[in-house]
């Protein structure tokens, strides 16, 4: 196999440049050493900061520099763009949010390798240690939630205050022996088919029918937020979001989950189609000892979006403590 083509990465930067100016501005680039010292105070937005494997990973650093951090791991395909309205409002409220794009994905590079939960949780880390974050929430959506899981199994807690799963994989998306609840490897398989045979209309098909639940027969259509979700994922390399199927759908959480000791908030919509709340949030929440599990009735997969104004008062109140 061989590196994605000059072809491929013109199309990405097309796509990116797209992006950058519909948002009206472009901000400064910054490369950081994740081994480094913590940035000063002036650092602006967007920036990266190289893993020590050498993926260059990008970052948003938003809101009061001397605020209480909030990080955010996106979903699949996703960017951290996804968390745009969250980051904003508490940002408003006084928090630092930061997001990064994960390895393969949005505006970072796009590694042959380490498209798998323990390198996710690991970049994670570095980006963590890099901007010398404590007292951190971390908040996981979807792929998220499972990156966010794996760092507390590898990483711990020291440097984090609370830890919220929204929408989220954990414990195990598998249906195994000793998962019965889980989804058939035939789920998953679909998805693997789909994106070899027409990526971008995967894409299509999953942000206008179940992620945002508008496959349902009373279901109001947004084509804004179905192109967005395009966007973000046809940002991301072909071999990656391949590679993450595997990652977000057969690692096993259950480990990672025990391991939580700080308050824990799980968000999950019981008309979830993609990351059925039985198989994912109420067994998340059986797992991770004095979790708060809050159900939204009839809320879809995508409800950072969908119930965004319900999801922000939610997190804040969370945070707040």
């Amino acid at each position: 196999m061989t590196n994605p083509t000059q072809t491929d990465q013109r199309r990405r930067n097309v796509l990116m440049s797209a992006a950058a100016a519909a948002a009206g501005a472009a901000g400064t680039a910054v490369t950081l050493n994740a081994s480094a010292a913590a940035p000063s105070k002036a650092i602006r937005e967007p920036a990266n900061l190289t893993t020590r494997d050498g993926v260059s990973l990008y970052y948003k650093d938003w809101g009061p520099k001397n605020g209480q951090p909030v990080v955010f791991s996106h979903g699949w395909p996703l960017n951290s763009d996804s968390w745009e309205s969250q980051m904003l409002f508490l940002a408003d409220h006084g928090y630092r949010c930061i997001a990064h794009d994960r390895r393969g994905h949005g505006r970072s590079t796009q590694p042959w390798d380490g498209n798998d939960m323990d390198h996710y949780a690991d970049d994670l880390a570095q980006v963590i240690e890099a901007l010398d974050l404590k007292n951190a929430v971390l908040v996981g959506f979807s792929t998220g939630g499972g990156e966010v899981a794996r760092y507390v199994g590898r990483h711990g807690t020291a440097r984090v205050a609370g830890l919220v799963l929204v929408s989220a994989v954990p414990p195990l998306m598998l249906k195994t022996a000793d998962n019965p609840g889980g989804l058939p490897r035939e789920v998953f398989d679909g998805i693997r088919a789909g994106s070899i045979a027409n990526r971008s209309q995967l894409y299509k098909d999953i942000a206008s029918g179940p992620f945002f639940g508008f496959n349902r027969p009373d279901a109001k259509a947004s084509q804004a937020l179905i192109d967005s979700w395009w966007m973000q994922g046809m940002m991301a390399g072909h071999k990656n979001t391949y590679d993450s199927i595997k990652a977000f759908s057969e690692t096993d959480f259950r480990a990672d989950l025990r391991k939580f000791d700080k308050p824990t908030l799980i968000i999950h919509g019981d008309a979830d189609q993609i990351v059925p709340i039985d198989a994912a949030g109420r067994a998340a929440a059986a797992i991770v000892k004095h979790a708060k599990l809050l159900v939204y009735p009839g809320a879809p997969h995508g409800l950072t979006d969908t119930h965004k104004d319900q999801v922000n008062a939610d997190l804040l109140a969370f945070i707040k403590g």
